[in-house]
């Protein structure tokens, strides 16, 4: 399968919040459905560094070192007797254009461009990171302070639940969806012991997510990261002479 993307993925900040699912049904593919966690709906605020990253195997001079922050939620389709469990975004944030504009381009994402930087200091066995991004004059910001030790996710907690969504949903208009892979190993977590997020979530994604504002997330995860390769295959799932 020819990769479209490959780079590492750093530091993965994931500030999880439960949310009500009508809040997410107008983003939500055809072809799909909210992934329940105890029977809860979640979405999360991501930050991370993207590093190495190359197109076809191509590196990108300049531009292949930055911080994401994203707003994502958690889907799954049932095909056949196989369940793919995948991640729809809201919002994916960088600061260079040539990437956004590339993203959207290909493939019909929702990249927007604003400053970004990034703060990572380890010493005494702790490390503290912090994403930061720059919207109406004011940074927003997501940073955790954890431990250098490193764990396996458990099966069946929340980490794992959040993390091990390896399938996306693009919603390309009512009727037409994409869905394409990633690839990466189950990454090794950091226990988070203290955090710290600053983000005007309706500024950011929209009045749909206000609430976000006034509500504590639930669980703070910071996973170690790895090479994480994007297939160049996307499947268009096509809905419009499915029976109303």
């Amino acid at each position: 399968m020819s990769i479209f993307l490959k780079a590492n993925w750093e530091n993965i900040i994931m500030a999880n919040y439960e949310i009500d699912p009508k809040i997410l049904d107008p983003f939500l593919p055809k072809g799909v459905e909210i992934d329940l966690f105890n029977d809860k709906a979640y979405i999360s605020l991501v930050g991370f560094m993207f590093k190495k990253t190359k197109l076809f195997g191509i590196p990108i001079p300049w531009f292949g070192t930055f911080e994401e922050i994203n707003l994502r939620f958690y889907v799954v389709r049932r095909e056949n007797n196989q369940i793919k469990r995948g991640v729809v975004f809201i919002n994916e944030t960088i600061p260079y254009p040539i990437v956004a504009w590339m993203a959207n381009k290909l493939y019909k994402e929702h990249y927007t461009v604003v400053p970004t930087k990034h703060e990572i200091n380890q010493a005494n066995n702790c490390k503290k990171i912090k994403f930061e991004w720059l919207l109406n004059k004011k940074w927003n910001s997501i940073y955790v302070e954890s431990s250098i030790k490193s764990s396996s996710m458990k099966q069946d907690s929340l980490e794992k639940f959040i993390y091990e969504h390896y399938y996306g949903y693009t919603k390309i208009d009512q009727n037409k969806t994409e869905e394409y892979k990633l690839q990466h190993p189950s990454w090794k977590i950091n226990k988070v012991v203290n955090y710290k997020i600053d983000c005007d979530f309706e500024a950011m994604y929209g009045k749909s997510f206000s609430v976000l504002n006034r509500t504590k997330p639930e669980a703070v995860f910071i996973a170690e990261g790895s090479s994480v390769a994007v297939e160049w295959k996307r499947t268009k799932l096509n809905f419009e002479n499915e029976r109303r």
